[in-house]
């Protein structure tokens, strides 16, 4: 796979914790228990950082080596494959708390 496509991949992953961080705001877990079109718009957000994440080769992964790519990766699994066993509150964490330190290491020239 080129860099360019690892570019390209690493790009979609900062712009979508971003909007994902965008769409939370300032609500609390309360508001994300509440709310299943916010729910469905945050998994698959989440979900998606983690399939780009995927596809992101070891050379592209070598130029971010913040990045916890085995979980951001593993998070997309964990939501695919244990859809009905989501845990709304690490969803919420995980936008909360991990993706800003995500978009920091992104932005990283």
């Amino acid at each position: 796979m080129s860099q360019s496509n690892d570019s390209l991949r690493l790009g979609h992953m900062l712009e979508l914790a971003r909007e994902a961080m965008e769409i939370l705001g300032d609500r609390a877990l309360d508001a994300l228990f509440a709310d299943r079109v916010l729910q469905l718009a945050l998994l698959h957000l989440v979900g998606v950082i983690g399939e780009a994440a995927a596809k992101v080769t070891e050379e592209g992964r070598k130029t971010r080596p913040g990045i916890p790519w085995r979980d951001v990766v593993g998070m997309r699994n964990r939501l695919i494959h244990g859809y009905d066993e989501v845990d709304l509150k690490v969803l919420y964490d995980t936008i909360r708390y991990d993706l800003p330190e995500l978009v920091r290491e992104l932005d990283k020239t």
